[in-house]
């Protein structure tokens, strides 16, 4: 009896993992960074990712995935953290349409319409064009505090795009038990929409959104409440892309209440040779507190999915920051 049964779980089992598919993917990275105006100017760069993802078509020919995420990363202080991992994000689509729910990404950091981040300089991407720029990028991650759901829809015909994303409000609260005050963070809410088109070599799109955030200081003892800040910040942000033979270019305009002024980037790749690149970015964040994000390094394919990167450059804090590394995709 005991055969038979085992016999027919298996059997279960098998007929599952043929409708579905589970894969593994991430990349591992280690190296030297540099930056001068840390307590320890030169440490350790590694992290390692992994990235479990399964999925299965129904019969009607809808398509489900769900994926979760393990990360080890190097701390600022040279200490290395234990692998984080990461809340369940889900996706259905069918045809051009997919719908995202759960630990996703909005519509800015997903890249459906806009170019954010540009070529990244570095082992690290320490400089991109959107650097010190700060717009919501709520994304797929890893970490160990609560993570805030997010749905996403995103619908393709042709060249044309068009992507949509609210990240729901979820209440967290601190306590300085020093100050005997607790700390609430209420109704975070975050709405964004944009629209995308790509034409031959060249692509357009500009995101639109709004982030409305409570802040509420409680004193223990007396219950007493204040809110403290009320965030209301519109934003926009509008990116340019093309190439041109081994040349290639995104442009990043951005604008928000919560800046000084409005934030532009550019980042550029120049290919050299068959497996060498060239890159350069540049960031203005709009703040004037800020420095100008500057930098160049060089990405080189050794094969089999891996590479070796560096760079150089000026952070927004007006440190120079410096890293190389290899890079290996699995």
């Amino acid at each position: 009896m005991k055969k038979v049964l085992f016999a027919t779980t298996a059997l279960i089992a098998t007929t599952g993992m043929a409708a579905a598919e589970i894969s593994f993917g991430g990349f591992g990275r280690f190296g030297l960074f540099y930056d001068d105006g840390a307590d320890e100017d030169v440490r350790i760069e590694q992290r390692f990712r992994l990235t479990a993802t399964g999925t299965t078509t129904s019969d009607n020919g809808l398509e489900f995935e769900g994926r979760i995420r393990f990360q080890t990363d190097d701390n600022a202080d040279g200490t290395g953290s234990v692998a984080n991992n990461s809340a369940a994000g889900f996706a259905v689509s069918t045809g051009g349409l997919r719908l995202d729910v759960g630990h996703v990404s909005n519509v800015i950091d997903s890249g459906d319409v806009v170019n954010y981040y540009g070529f990244g300089v570095g082992l690290t991407s320490f400089a991109e064009q959107s650097s010190g720029i700060g717009l919501p990028t709520t994304g797929f991650g890893t970490g160990t505090d609560d993570i805030r759901p997010t749905v996403k829809l995103r619908y393709q015909v042709g060249d044309f795009t068009v992507s949509a994303s609210l990240t729901d409000d979820l209440e967290t609260t601190t306590t300085d038990t020093a100050a005997g005050t607790s700390t609430l963070v209420e109704d975070d809410t975050e709405y964004q929409i944009g629209f995308g088109y790509n034409f031959g070599n060249y692509s357009a799109g500009v995101v639109f959104g709004t982030e409305e955030q409570d802040t509420t200081v409680t004193t223990v003892a007396t219950g007493a409440s204040v809110t403290t800040q009320t965030v209301d910040n519109d934003f926009w942000a509008l990116s340019f892309d093309g190439e041109l033979g081994a040349f290639a270019f995104s442009i990043l305009i951005a604008d928000q209440d919560k800046n000084d002024d409005t934030s532009y980037g550019f980042s550029v790749k120049y290919d050299v040779g068959a497996s060498t690149d060239i890159r350069f970015a540049f960031a203005d964040s709009g703040n004037d507190a800020d420095d100008e994000t500057v930098a160049i390094g060089f990405q080189h394919g050794l094969g089999g999915g891996v590479s070796l990167r560096g760079g150089v450059g000026q952070a927004t804090d007006g440190d120079t920051v410096a890293d190389l590394g290899v890079v290996f995709n699995f």
